[in-house]
């Protein structure tokens, strides 16, 4: 029987990064994860609405959160950015009873509709882990990865409460996935450190630097392949890797890829673009 969760694809899925739209669907499907959608589901805000208007953000995210509650399902998401954000408006409405009730009646008057915070945020890595099991993953891996990889799960999602049984201040569950399918998992310094997602309209040039040093960090430990957790840091991370490595003048060539595409990939799903990314890896580099 699959496992059913209200889908929300999270921050740039369907633009900037849709190579995360293509797959999360593929790798869920063949994990027995049946993702329904949160039709007109918005943004989370990503932290960047937050900074001109925090009332709108949370109104914004309880509408979210309440169309979950009224399908009767928790949320399950890709990016770690929207578990995160999603998980501390609803932490904010639980613990403060005025501001639910006034999110509330502007839910009623506006789209009809009202939250209780009965409902859970999730990130596909926890529900992997934490529900489907690593057992699962492994029997249905049909191509074994041989890279050595670098997991960068971000800063967002590493909270109480918003990363599953995973270890909020030194995680290891993108470790333990890279593992089962038959990676080499890299130990390095700035897997949870932030590439300063929320900046990078106003102040892209410190940005750019923050996601540099992310990108160097792995190279130096010697990975060969990164794979991000977060849909908006893996943008960062992949398309503006080159302008990162001419403002900061560090190395930072190295394929980018995220965790619904090395799911897809390994469960043989995309065996053309797979290809692609071996001859990627063969080539980026010193």
């Amino acid at each position: 029987m699959a496992t059913r969760y209200a889908y929300h694809p999270g921050n740039v899925a369907h633009s900037n990064a849709i190579e995360v739209a293509d797959t999360m669907p593929l790798a869920s499907d063949s994990l027995g994860i049946e993702l329904v959608p949160l039709e007109g589901a918005t943004s989370c805000g990503a932290g960047i609405v937050r900074q001109a208007n925090a009332d709108l953000q949370v109104v914004l995210n309880a509408r979210t959160l309440a169309q979950a509650e009224a399908m009767g399902l928790d949320i399950i998401t890709s990016c770690a950015t929207t578990a995160a954000t999603l998980h501390e408006d609803l932490t904010l409405l639980r613990n403060d009873g005025k501001l639910m009730a006034k999110t509330n009646d502007i839910l009623q008057r506006n789209c009809g509709l009202t939250l209780t915070g009965d409902v859970k945020v999730h990130h596909l890595l926890h529900v992997i882990v934490d529900e489907i099991g690593l057992d699962k993953v492994e029997a249905a891996v049909k191509i074994r990865f041989d890279f050595y990889i670098a997991g960068y799960y971000g800063p967002n999602m590493q909270q109480v409460g918003a990363c599953g049984g995973d270890d909020p201040f030194d995680p290891d569950y993108l470790e333990q996935v890279i593992s089962v399918l038959g990676g080499n998992a890299v130990d390095w310094s700035c897997r949870t450190h932030s590439v300063g997602v929320p900046g990078v309209f106003s102040e892209e040039k410190t940005v750019m630097k923050q996601t540099a040093a992310v990108l160097a960090d792995a190279k130096s430990e010697g990975a060969e392949l990164m794979v991000s957790a977060c849909n908006l840091s893996h943008m960062l991370l992949d398309v503006y890797q080159g302008k990162a490595g001419k403002v900061s003048a560090q190395q930072t060539k190295v394929p980018v890829i995220h965790l619904t595409e090395l799911l897809a990939f390994a469960f043989g799903h995309h065996v053309d673009r797979l290809a692609q990314l071996r001859t990627r890896v063969m080539i980026i580099g010193d």
